[in-house]
């Protein structure tokens, strides 16, 4: 058993089609697996109770109520004071319990909790002792880390079992599940996996013969009058990973205006005039977007879109086409839910019911790869495997966090032009959660500033 977080390297996730066969299989080789993971789950509870109180265990009517009874066997034979409320029974919380353990819903669960189950969901939560979550909080969704009713079960801890599910590092699943702990019970996993969660990328390595030719150039397209800020963050950031050159060619600006006051570093350019350089499209483009996005579709050899290159993209056929007619690998999508929603014509709602699913459907319709941002980002390309972020935080809720984070990624691709725009995206997002992690002050400004010490 071990914590999770922050991980050392990529680990493979199971949806619960992938987890299932992988437990069948494991259950004819080994018909203890309920006493393994019951044993794992008295292990960590004796290390997470609080005080002297009861331990509250609430077992399902499935495998996790299994689980949570051979855990509440271990306890009381180490002499822990328990409470179990088993399924069918009254609920019997105890006084001031100091630990409860989430045996109730697991893996199983394909639609919202009936009013007992329910019952109990909130009972635990109402609980000022901390929670323990069996394999997945009551409640949430282990595909899509997505509550199947109208509430989750929020838990300090969760210990998942056997197979790392998608929904715990995603949606709303980051929240609910806690600190995470695995147990593979001993079995190595012989199903391939569904995703992969991101590991730390490798350094950028730089010649000691390095010089601005040999470090790529960057072109930010965007900033219109009254949103400069975004083209210019975006440029920061570029600059502050590595790019030799940054140009900011900003749309409705007369030439003579100075890139960025701030930053002396920074010159004015033309996109379609710097085709070497690695294109930025979107960030405060405004309505002027849609007019250049054909040019830039055509001639820029690597290109990401943000913001409002998306919506142009979103509303016209035309761009569509022009996007997937580019070359495989050279283009990255950054879109938020609400531009996701606008790109496939559908509710933010259906996209964070199915975040993964909604990042693979984007992908394959446009030709590109593709960050679902959001709690847990989302990497898709049409011939890759969906990749997880793990890292970020609340910090990142604020204007300017996407610009930053389109800039970063084209800083990266300058310096790495063969890569492609998966590997990119995989590097930057990764990076672009670590750096939002604990910050404390929530300005974008600021992101730049920790991304570029790091």
């Amino acid at each position: 058993m071990r914590a999770l977080l922050p991980n050392s390297s990529a680990l493979p996730l199971h949806d619960v089609a992938a987890s299932r066969r992988l437990e069948a299989r494991a259950l004819q080789r080994h018909p203890d697996l309920m006493e393994r993971a019951g044993l794992a789950v008295a292990k960590l509870a004796l290390a997470l109770r609080q005080g002297t109180g009861p331990v509250w265990v609430v077992c399902g009517p499935g495998n996790n109520g299994g689980d949570g009874l051979v855990a509440a066997r271990h306890l009381a034979s180490l002499g822990v004071p328990l409470a179990i409320s088993r399924p069918g029974e009254p609920l019997s919380e105890p006084q001031q319990p100091s630990l409860v353990i989430d045996a109730l819903l697991g893996l199983g669960l394909n639609r919202a909790p009936d009013a007992p189950l329910q019952a109990a969901i909130d009972a635990m939560q109402a609980t000022a002792a901390p929670r323990l979550a069996v394999d997945l909080p009551s409640g949430l969704l282990a595909d899509s880390g997505q509550p199947a009713g109208a509430l989750a079960l929020r838990c300090e801890h969760t210990l998942t079992l056997l197979t790392l599910k998608p929904g715990l590092f995603t949606g709303e699943g980051r929240a609910h599940a806690g600190r995470l702990w695995f147990d593979s019970l001993g079995i190595a996993p012989d199903e391939a996996a569904t995703a992969e969660l991101l590991g730390p990328p490798a350094p950028l390595a730089r010649s000691a013969t390095a010089h601005k030719g040999s470090q790529g150039q960057v072109v930010i397209c965007g900033g219109a009058p009254g949103m400069q800020g975004a083209a210019r963050l975006a440029a920061r950031a570029a600059l502050g990973c590595g790019a030799g050159r940054v140009y900011l060619d900003l749309l409705g600006s007369p030439p003579e205006e100075v890139a960025d006051p701030g930053w002396p570093e920074l010159m004015r350019g033309h996109a379609e005039g710097l085709t070497d350089a690695v294109v930025v499209a979107g960030c405060g483009g405004g309505a002027h977007m849609a007019a250049r996005l054909p040019a830039l579709l055509a001639t820029a050899q690597a290109l990401v879109l943000d913001a409002d290159a998306l919506n142009a993209i979103a509303a016209s056929q035309a761009l569509r086409r022009h996007l997937r007619s580019r070359p495989r690998g050279r283009t990255l999508l950054t879109p938020h839910p609400l531009e996701a929603a606008r790109l496939l014509g559908c509710s933010i709602a259906a996209i964070q019911a199915q975040r993964l699913n909604a990042a693979r459907q984007l992908a394959d319709e446009l030709g590109c790869s593709v960050i679902l941002k959001g709690s847990g980002s989302i990497v898709a390309s049409p011939d890759r495997p969906l990749a997880i972020n793990p890292t970020g935080g609340p910090a990142l809720a604020t204007a300017g966090s996407g610009d930053v984070l389109a800039g970063w990624l084209a800083g990266h691709w300058a310096q790495q032009p063969a890569r492609p725009a998966h590997d990119i995206a995989c590097a930057g997002v990764y990076q672009h959660g670590l750096a939002g992690e604990g910050l404390l002050v929530q300005r974008a400004s600021e992101l730049v500033e920790r991304l570029t010490a790091a």
